[in-house]
């Protein structure tokens, strides 16, 4: 073995020492950046893929409110349809009891005229002797 190489080797090893403890060589340094670079990265996809999937769970749920509410968009309109008709019905209904009702006092009103006119002739008749 060289030693000369040997000795390269190990000085390569020990750089870095220096009294009271090892100090850390720029390529460890650039080393343990690297991984905490690896973990933020880790950690960002963790929290990307995260928000992708409640981002997609949210354009879920409002699709399905949007549904939701076109559905009930179309039964108010048969509901107001179905209502207007019978609305409509009620009105005629309303409009015939009206014309029975004035055909009824008019009718009562006729007969109190002809039995007032027939009292009047009695009373008249009976008067008159």
């Amino acid at each position: 073995m060289n030693p000369r190489g040997y000795r390269s080797n190990r000085t390569s090893l020990f750089d870095g020492i220096e009294e009271g403890g090892i100090r850390a060589t720029s390529y460890s340094s650039h080393e343990i950046d690297e991984q905490e670079n690896d973990r933020a990265i880790d950690g960002l996809q963790d929290r990307v893929s995260i928000l992708k999937r409640l981002s997609g769970d949210i354009h879920e749920e409002v699709e399905t409110h949007n549904r939701m509410l076109d559905r009930m968009g179309n039964d108010m309109d048969s509901s107001r349809g179905f209502l207007s008709g019978t609305v409509d019905k009620f009105k005629m209904v309303e409009a015939s009891v009206v014309k029975a009702l004035w055909a009824g006092v008019l009718k009562n009103m006729l007969e109190m005229d002809v039995l007032i006119c027939i009292l009047c002739r009695i009373y008249l008749e009976n008067s008159l002797f």
